[in-house]
């Protein structure tokens, strides 16, 4: 199978992006400003799941049996699954690819993060019978991924040892990114068409913070019109004078005598190149420029739609062709295939195996006017309540629970 020079060049260029762009996140706050934003709107919440099983009930199960995996997913005890997938998302887009390791004992199914660099970019070989390892990645001779080679070091270690990598099977690793062509092997900074630009904007916004430190200096200068010389503003027979400025005091200059201040023109016709600049930084990140700089000065409902829908768009693109598929499908089969095998809840995996993921509700600038249009949507069939529960975040069996507890008088009211 023969690729292009996509998977070579992209990984020649993957390990010095990534380290300039977890720079980059971690001390320009409008980049950290512009991923945090990808972040909120690709997972929110959480991404909720909705059994798609033909029988509904025994779906209701299926997904509680899926929340039951996902409040106890981190191996580290941190957070859940959807605290995972929001950091997963976030080593995604600087680093341009996330790792994660399914770990399966006695007491069930968790998962740990690793850093992109522990699965090894060094290692590389021709394994015989088309069989062939790309920068720690194993491939069979169809070319489907059937290994990562992961170093055996912990991230905290400072220095790397000369243990080989260990081989865990492709099934036990999920591998999050957004491929730019056919064949690429592994991920790509999504910072890498603004590495540059935010380079030269850093000296810029350096270059006028030092401009109005200068002017803020007021600094006046003394011109002898007359030529008359002298080594102080004055000729040598004429006695010193205080020109010093002081609020409400008005000066007499002595005659041949004016004063200049510095007035650099430099700052004052570099704030709209630099707003230019930014705005090139927010359409390479591929983030409408109010999520990167908070500026909503010349922001009406309008604007902020037309800006909004089509960053939603993309988003939404990424989490139906990338981060569902290659993280969530795969972790509610692996669940799921638990679950079968140890009898609970799950008696024929096949449908079992059949779900719909529901991304977050996009939080809209007229909540009034978004929660009217999804009421029609119900009404009109053109969307289930299940659907519309779960775009919120909730669980719909849960929060059915708790409104019929509540209804029943169970809770006490909050004043």
């Amino acid at each position: 199978m023969a690729y292009g020079s996509n998977a070579t060049e992209t990984l020649a260029a993957a390990a010095p992006l990534r380290s300039r762009a977890r720079h980059a996140y971690a001390n320009n706050g409008y980049i950290a400003n512009g991923v945090s934003a990808i972040v909120a709107e690709a997972v929110g919440a959480g991404i909720e799941p909705a059994s798609a099983h033909p029988n509904a009930d025994l779906g209701d199960d299926l997904n509680q049996t899926w929340l039951d995996f996902a409040e106890t997913a981190d191996v580290e005890g941190r957070t859940d699954l959807r605290g995972l997938l929001a950091q997963m998302v976030l080593a995604c887009a600087v680093d341009g690819e996330s790792f994660a390791v399914i770990e399966e004992d006695s007491d069930g199914i968790q998962v740990r993060l690793i850093p992109a660099e522990m699965v090894d970019e060094s290692k590389t070989a021709d394994l015989g019978q088309g069989r062939y390892i790309a920068a720690g990645v194993e491939y069979d001779a169809r070319g489907r991924r059937v290994a990562y080679h992961v170093q055996p070091q912990r991230p905290t270690d400072l220095f790397p040892t000369s243990r080989d990598p260990i081989r865990v099977p492709a099934k036990d690793v999920l591998h999050l990114m957004r491929p730019l062509g056919p064949g690429q092997v592994r991920g790509v900074s999504w910072l890498a068409p603004v590495l540059l630009t935010l380079t030269e904007f850093d000296g810029l916004m350096d270059a006028l913070l030092v401009g109005c430190r200068v002017s803020a200096l007021h600094t006046g200068f003394i011109v002898d019109q007359n030529n008359l010389g002298g080594a102080g503003p004055y000729p040598d027979d004429e006695p010193a004078a205080d020109v010093s400025l002081e609020p409400g005091v008005i000066r007499t200059l002595p005659g041949g005598k004016d004063i200049r201040f510095s007035s650099p023109q430099e700052a004052k016709d570099s704030i709209a190149f630099a707003k230019l600049t930014l705005g090139q930084i927010a359409a390479g990140l591929g983030v409408p420029q109010h999520l990167l700089d908070g500026d909503l000065s010349n922001a009406n409902y309008s604007s902020l739609r037309a800006g909004l829908l089509p960053f939603r768009a993309k988003i939404e693109q990424f989490c139906y062709h990338q981060l569902i598929p290659q993280v969530l499908t795969p972790l509610w089969r692996r669940v799921m295939t638990r679950a079968y095998l140890s009898g609970n809840a799950v008696p024929d995996l096949a449908p079992a195996f059949k779900v719909e993921w529901l991304t977050p509700r996009a939080q809209q600038v007229d909540p009034l006017k978004d929660t009217q249009a999804l009421i029609a949507q119900i009404d009109a069939k053109l969307t289930s309540r299940t659907q519309a529960v779960a775009s919120l975040g909730w669980n719909r069996a849960d929060l059915d629970r708790e409104i019929a507890t509540e209804t029943a008088g169970g809770t006490n009211d909050v004043a």
